[in-house]
């Protein structure tokens, strides 16, 4: 799930990414266009309920695909995502426009 904030005092938007619950996951890392596909740059926050999360300032006007790196080995989509695009590897990238 995502949510989006649009500041009016800065050329930004403010993402916020969320796992599901369900997901039942020891790490998760934010992988995607925002850094270069890094899979060990972006780690996410463990909430309480579950879930992981993590806000990120992207640039507007634009279209980031991304996935979720569970325990080291899984990539998961976020089933919630605006939209998929198809990515080389076979299966799809979720989508968010900011």
């Amino acid at each position: 799930m995502v949510t989006k904030r649009y500041l009016k005092s800065k050329d930004i938007t403010k993402v916020t990414f969320y796992t599901s619950a369900e997901l039942e996951a020891e790490t998760v890392f934010l992988v995607g266009d925002f850094n270069e596909w890094d899979e060990e740059a972006t780690p996410m926050e463990k909430l309480k309920d579950g879930r992981f999360k993590i806000v990120l300032e992207l640039e507007p006007n634009k279209e980031y695909q991304y996935r979720y790196l569970v325990n080291g080995d899984e990539w998961h989509n976020d089933w919630e995502a605006e939209k998929y695009t198809p990515n080389p590897f076979s299966g799809d990238n979720s989508v968010v426009t900011t």
